[in-house]
């Protein structure tokens, strides 16, 4: 008699390590997301790596492409905190981390709304072509909501050299940020597309018994076209079937990827720095600030004395023939927080500055003007009639210079109290210096396109961006600032001067390379002989155009999107017997 073993229970294993690795999976578009964040965050000065930027859209593309409008929300919100997050830690230096990562957060959230859009576009073919124009105009929103927008750190700000910075001088920094993320989508739309060729192929190559075993299998769907796919070895010998060369998609995906370098190299000619209308000799004060510890008043006065002595050191060179004279000098914005029109004192220090120097100075003040709103001014001060045109600045920066909802936002902090009470001047003014036409920009002003563009309209030959940058130490926040100013000279190709109470102030050519600049928190002065320039770029031209074809771009594949999600629900409902309107 033959004794005959029971049967073995089946293990439970195999079954749980698939099922584990189904759960892993599902966090690798969490992963993508953050770490596309983080490395879009790296290409940002005071690193120059602008080449990372694509990769940093691919790994977006990737991670959102072909998911639900919730999911991609949740990607986009993840990749908007891993960018945010870091890039901003400067606006925590003298308040704390809570406002920080407030607005850290309320930015992140609008950037969430991008990814949403570009997983709804993701299902289209050209779909890295949509996904760009929906950047875009998600940029264009955050540029102006709310409390008037806040633009720090759109991706044409973090391109300060590299080969797509000549786009800005075509169609501005958003044609610029428009070419970067474009590339960045082909490359993951290619990426996404030689995966979905390699796996046919991979089908095709399967055994011929699995072929003809009689198992009926529902075509896969071609998440790049939104088709449903052959499979087996019918993908391979149909026309054109999986072979790389002749597959539409694959093709669409590499011109994406490639065409943005092509233009940004075929714009490089349209860059120069020849002088159109001559030179100036332009003299940039850096006066710095006193140590901490001074109590307010003190420290203004500090700081008018600073960029008095330092101007008063360069007229003793003028005087001993070791420099030329200039033909006008520049001061910071808030070079003198004392209003000279009601403070003699300061009146006088700031007159007997531009005498000894024999040029006019633009002064950065706080005033009070005759309806007893405060301002954030420049004064065009001449060294024989002592102050003339003025300029208030224009786009003032809320929670700093002005605090909305104050009541409301004292609940959650009492710093809101230590915001100004600054009123927004409404047009644009051009310095005359000396015959050399200087367009003001005052620090903050630098990130919005608006403000930039009408000085040039109104006859800049030069943009001046002073600064005050003291606030924020040694951070990060100078060198993004310094960044976007260098976007702006190649934008509307002329030369940009940066002086900044503690550094780093800056002389950039209209190609937007740096020709001279300064430390942090030292007194010094730069002197260069500056190409004015008069012609106007296509950007400064083309105006706010660029910006809405390219969000009408972004808009158009959303609506496509869901005229093809429409048609998609009454196919199923006709093919199940319903009614199509459900």
């Amino acid at each position: 008699m033959t004794a005959t073993a029971p049967p073995v229970a089946p293990s439970d294993e195999p079954d749980a390590q698939p099922a584990r690795r189904s759960g892993l999976r599902r966090f690798v578009p969490v992963v993508l997301a953050a770490i596309a964040g983080l490395l879009l965050y790296v290409t940002f000065p005071p690193r120059e790596l602008p080449w990372l930027a694509p990769l940093a859209f691919a790994l977006l593309g990737i991670a959102v492409h072909g998911r639900r409008l919730r999911a991609g929300f949740g990607l986009g919100l993840v990749f908007g905190l891993a960018y945010l997050v870091p890039l901003l830690s400067w606006t925590g230096v003298d308040v704390g981390p809570l406002p920080w990562l407030a607005l850290a957060a309320a930015e992140a959230l609008i950037l969430a709304l991008a990814g949403m859009g570009i997983a709804y576009v993701s299902r289209l073919p050209l779909w890295p072509l949509w996904a760009g124009g929906v950047w875009i105009a998600d940029e264009a929103l955050r540029a102006r909501f709310p409390f008037g927008g806040f633009p720090w750190g759109k991706v044409a700000f973090g391109q300060p050299s590299g080969v797509f910075l000549p786009l800005a001088s075509l169609g501005g920094t958003p044609l610029l940020g428009f070419g970067v993320v474009l590339c960045g989508f082909g490359l993951g739309g290619l990426v996404l597309r030689v995966l979905h060729l390699k796996k046919a192929r991979d089908t095709e190559r399967a055994p011929a018994a699995d072929e003809t075993s009689g198992t009926d299998e529902a075509p896969a769907k071609d998440t790049e076209t939104g088709a449903h796919a052959e499979t087996g070895t019918s993908a391979a010998r149909g026309k054109g079937g999986a072979r790389p060369l002749r597959d539409r998609a694959l093709i669409a995906a590499a011109v994406c990827t490639v065409a943005p370098v092509i233009a940004g190299v075929a714009a490089m000619p349209l860059v120069s720095n020849d002088a159109q209308a001559g030179t100036a000799r332009v003299a940039l004060i850096q006066g710095n600030v006193p140590r901490m510890g001074l109590d307010f008043n003190a420290q203004r006065r500090a700081v008018l004395d600073y960029h008095v002595r330092e101007t008063m050191k360069l007229a003793a060179r003028i005087k001993a023939g070791t420099v030329q004279k200039p033909d006008l000098v520049l001061w910071p914005e808030n070079s003198s927080d004392i209003d000279p029109f009601v403070n003699m004192d300061a009146y006088e220090e700031i007159q007997k500055a531009a005498e000894a120097v024999g040029a006019p100075i633009s002064v950065g003040a706080v005033v009070t003007d005759k309806n007893g709103d405060e301002r954030n001014q420049l004064i065009l001060w001449d060294p024989k009639t002592g102050p003339g045109a003025t300029y208030n600045k224009r786009h003032l920066q809320p929670f700093g210079e002005y605090m909305p909802y104050r009541g409301f936002f004292r609940i959650f902090s009492k710093d809101v109290d230590r915001a100004g009470n600054f009123v927004p001047g409404d047009k644009a003014v051009v310095f005359d210096m000396s015959g050399t036409k200087i367009g003001n920009v005052t620090c903050y002003e630098a990130a919005f396109d608006d403000v930039v563009r009408d000085q040039v309209d109104a006859g800049a030959e030069i943009l001046s961006v002073p600064s005050n940058n003291a606030t924020f130490e040694r951070s990060q926040m100078t060198y993004q600032q310094l960044a976007m100013d260098r976007v702006r000279a190649v934008e509307h190709g002329r030369a940009v001067m940066v002086p900044v109470t503690s550094g780093v102030s800056a002389v950039i050519r209209p190609d937007g390379s740096i020709a001279q600049k300064t430390g942090m928190f030292e007194a010094d002065t730069l002197i260069a002989e500056v190409p004015k320039r008069t012609g106007k770029t296509l950007a400064t031209r083309a105006g706010v155009w660029p910006e809405a074809l390219l969000t009408l771009i972004g808009v158009g594949g959303l609506a496509r999107a869901v005229v093809r999600s429409r048609k998609g629900r009454g196919a199923t409902a006709r093919s199940n017997g319903r009614p199509a309107n459900g």
